[in-house]
Parts: structure tokens; sequence; C-alpha cells
């Protein structure tokens, strides 16, 4: 937790990755390519002070992440979000079996999602059923634009992903995750496209759909999908380190999704080990509307308190202290009279 100014804040990361991009197991220069890219978000964009050695990046492991979620980085509870990407990298990128493992070990800091494609058809939601037990699911992590194959990405709207879908409502897996964000390289930028998520919100209003990086460049057909669909959910992942880098612009995001979902459905996340969170938490903490941009309210601590870690909480029934919870609105309103 994080406290400051008499006020403490819960904190939940709600996208962090272990991952391997070392040469051993790039299957092809497109593994180097993806770490390549990530490498270029992490250094362009984190204070020179927070920006790792490439070598230290390629592989973190789980002795360090526990030290910069939870000793260092303020983190109450984190929530992995792993990518496959078994066209690029021989043992994929997201580290299953190491993450689990500290999970396990950690089961009161760490959540464990994980994915699925569905051009695996049958054999894949086999797998999904087995890993569901397993693993006690109760979210997905996709990435619509991974190659499998000929193909280079899939819609969330295809016939064989509204089967894993539905399979998801049977064995009690509400969260659904998706990359919505920046293009990637060698990914392709259309795979990322949100529009698709209009479609299956519409159609699985059981489901909760976050989408993370908030639909960045795409934020304004983010917003327009969902404000009309209540089970859209933004993470901030991606958008977080933009409050160092160029913090106008982060205003008109956060000031933008605050217009459109409110804070209820706005969730942090450092996006570890792109970024680190000890120093987003802080500056979210100390940001607020730069004074010329008049048609944003002013950030009030309660709507941090909720991105930070409550909304995230209250989807994944994170246990949250009686003290640090916000308190009912008529009880806000009865002691305000």
């Amino acid at each position: 937790m994080y406290s400051k100014d008499g006020e403490t804040y819960f904190i939940v990361d709600a996208h962090v990755a272990l991952w391997d991009a070392r040469p051993e197991n790039q299957r092809n220069i497109h593994g180097k390519q993806f770490i390549d890219c990530f490498y270029d978000y992490h250094r362009n964009l984190s204070p020179e002070s927070e920006v790792w050695p490439y070598e230290d990046y390629l592989y973190q492991g789980g002795e360090r992440l526990m030290k910069d979620l939870f000793d260092d980085g303020y983190v109450d509870h984190a929530i992995f979000q792993p990518a496959h990407l078994g066209a690029f990298y021989n043992n994929g990128f997201g580290q299953t079996e190491e993450a689990f493992a500290l999970q396990q070990k950690h089961p009161d800091k760490l959540t464990y999602n994980h994915n699925f494609d569905p051009r695996l058809e049958q054999a894949g939601l086999d797998q999904l059923k087995r890993d569901a037990e397993r693993f006690g699911l109760k979210g997905v992590k996709l990435y619509t634009a991974e190659w499998q194959g000929d193909s280079r990405g899939y819609k969330l709207d295809d016939k064989w992903t509204y089967k894993y879908f539905e399979a998801c409502q049977e064995l009690g897996i509400k969260n659904i995750h998706v990359h919505k964000g920046p293009t990637i390289r060698p990914l392709d930028r259309d795979a990322f496209d949100v529009a698709d998520v209009d479609h299956v919100a519409t159609d699985f209003t059981d489901l909760n759909f976050v989408v993370e990086h908030c639909g960045l460049p795409r934020l304004e057909d983010f917003c327009w999908i969902a404000t009309q669909e209540p089970n859209v959910h933004a993470g901030l992942a991606v958008a977080m380190p933009f409050i160092h880098t160029r913090p106008k612009y982060f205003a008109q995001i956060i000031g933008e999704l605050l217009y459109w979902l409110d804070e209820d459905r706005i969730q942090f996340s450092s996006d570890y080990a792109i970024w680190t969170p000890r120093w987003l938490v802080e500056r979210f903490v100390d940001f607020q509307i730069p004074e010329d941009l008049p048609e944003y309210a002013p950030l009030t601590a309660d709507q941090k308190k909720k991105i930070l870690g409550l909304n995230a909480a209250a989807m994944y029934d994170i246990p949250v202290p009686a003290e640090l919870r916000l308190a009912p609105i008529e009880t806000q309103a009865v002691s305000v009279a």
C-alpha cells in the first residue's frame, strides 16, 4: 500500500508478466524484434533512473518480480496476464510454470490468469477446460494479433472465439483481458483494432471485457464502445508512463476515460516488467489535471483509490482491509451533511 498526505491507497497491479526473451528461447528473428520493441517502450517512456540494462530486461525472474512489486513498488496484489507467442519463442514468452509456481507460493499476493487461442479449435477448447481446473482461472489474457500458422490474427467475434467465451461462462472465467493497444513489432496493427469488443460485450453481458492499454491509439473508438457497454473496462497499461514523458497527453487520456466510463471501470497496471510500479504509483497519486484543460474535472483521492486498486480488487474478489475501503455513498452523503 502507499500513503501520502493523509490518504492510504490499496494497490492492485492488474497487468504483470514473467517473460523469457533470452536468445536461447528466441525461435526466430521475430522473437528479437518483439522484445526489442518492448525495450524501446521501456527506455523511451521511463525516467532515466528507472531504465534497466538490456540484458536484465530479457529475463527478470520471480525473485526480482517480488522485490520490484511488493518490497519496493507498494503493490498489495498483482495479476499475471501472460502472452504465449509460441510463433516467436521456443518455450513461449510468458513463463507459465514459473509464474504459476510463484502464485502458488504467494496466493495472497498473486493471481494467475492464463491464455487461449481460438484458432486451435476443439483441441484448444479442451485445453482451456484443463487449464481452468488446474489454475483455478478467474480470467484470461488474449492477444488477438498473435500469429498461429499462416494466420496473423483473429477477432473476438469469430465463430470459434464465441465457443471459447461460452466455455468461459460455464467454467466461471468471468474476466476477459484483451490486448487492444499499440502495435508491437512484428505484430500487425489492424489485428489490435477495438471494433470487435463492441460485438462480444453485447452478446456476453455476464463477462467483463478489460481492454488493456485502453485501446490506444484508438482511444476515441474505445470510449464510444465502453460508454454503451457497461461490462467493458479500461486497463491503463502503456497509458501510465505518459504521466512522465507527456503529462498533458496522459491528462487527456485519463480525462476522457473518466468522462465516458467513470472511475469504477478503470484499472491501474504497470505492465511489469516494461515498467515498474513504484514511480508510476507515486506520480499518479501526485498527478492533477492541468489548469489549461478545464473541460476535465479535477481528480479526487477517492477516484485514485478506485483506479489504483479497489476496482480490480472488486473484480477479482481480492480482500481489502476495512480501513482501506471507501465508505458507501450513503454514508459519505450523511457525513457531508
